[in-house]
């Protein structure tokens, strides 16, 4: 790990202020530790931000706003939260484990790193550390990476679960920098890796996150979070399906659908979602949602697997939402 300077900062204003080049700040800690022990990370100034007042978790326009520092432990054991949100509870309690749910943020959540072999291991190439290097990973050990979204510069994942459920749910980002407050939808907030994979969210240098907005819709009756990994625990998905669904009797009004685990952000598509409004909540209407979202697939020499799990997610997925029967959080095997 690289010698830093340590500063810590009692408001925003000064947070923002201790920014410069080579600086980061930091909450948790829970990945950027992590990132500077293996040398991936080499901030010349740290900023600690635990001391700004954004823990809280408060009522806003008919939805919630959470702040940038309520852990994620505290988010999903908010009776709030657990009861007009219950789609994003259910996604931060299938990721991480207890103790890294006590110690993360909500908004060290939306800026995690992605996990792949190649970024982690700073003794290989890889374009989001070093613009320029190459992508091992295309044409390597892939089988964990995107097939949605790619670039010749990077077919790296999201690792999130937390952001894959605030994607369906449309929440907003709130954000303070130099240039003042603004809000980023939560579709605008990460990226896919183009030619800059070093880039993973649309934040400007020195801005920070304050708070996430939860809208006033939380599809609180039809919804589910299903997370496919290679283990029952403690494991990153391979797919996961955020599935939210409003419903007129047997027929869908509206749907969200988010997949995690398959592209450099969590993964919406808006023509399936409009395929789905206004049809009969059936098998066979979601099977078509599924196809018309896994005919853009584009997979690497490893993880053509995903396209067919992926399909089959996304149909489990929505039948669980339809028929009030979210996955099971203590009983994780998909039926």
């Amino acid at each position: 790990m690289n010698r830093f300077e340590y500063v810590r900062a009692g408001t925003v204003a000064e947070a923002v202020g201790a920014f410069g080049a080579g600086a980061r700040f930091i909450a948790g800690g829970t990945n950027l530790l992590d990132l500077m022990k293996y040398e991936v990370e080499k901030p010349g100034r740290l900023i600690d931000i635990t001391h700004l007042p954004l823990k809280g978790i408060e009522e806003k326009d008919g939805g919630l706003r959470l702040g940038a520092l309520a852990t994620n432990a505290a988010v999903a054991y908010d009776s709030r939260v657990a009861e007009r949100y219950p789609l994003l509870r259910n996604a931060i309690l299938a990721g991480a484990s207890a103790q890294l749910r006590n110690a993360a943020t909500t908004g060290g959540n939306l800026l995690q790193r992605t996990r792949c072999y190649y970024f982690y291991d700073a003794g290989t190439p890889c374009n989001k550390r070093e613009p320029g290097s190459g992508c091992p990973a295309i044409g390597g050990v892939n089988r964990i990476h995107a097939i949605f979204g790619t670039s010749d510069k990077c077919i790296a994942t999201h690792p999130s679960d937390m952001c894959v459920a605030l994607s369906a749910l449309d929440a907003v980002v709130q954000v303070n920098g130099p240039d003042g407050e603004r809000s980023i939808p939560f579709a605008e907030f990460h990226r896919l890796p183009g030619n800059e994979p070093e880039k993973d969210t649309t934040l400007k240098p020195g801005e920070i996150v304050v708070a996430v907005d939860l809208p006033e819709q939380g599809f609180s009756q039809n919804y589910t979070y299903l997370k496919l990994r290679d283990r029952l625990s403690y494991a990153f998905a391979l797919v996961s399906v955020a599935a939210a669904l409003e419903l007129d009797g047997d027929s869908i009004k509206t749907a969200r659908l988010a997949l995690g685990g398959v592209a450099h952000k969590p993964w919406r598509n808006a023509e399936a979602e409009a395929l789905l409004a206004g049809k009969p909540a059936t098998r066979e209407t979601f099977a078509k949602a599924a196809d018309l979202i896994v005919a853009e697939a584009k997979p690497q020499s490893e993880n053509g697997f995903k396209i067919e799990l992926a399909r089959r997610a996304i149909v489990r997925g929505l039948e669980q939402a339809a028929a009030g029967t979210p996955q099971s959080l203590s009983d994780k095997r998909i039926q």
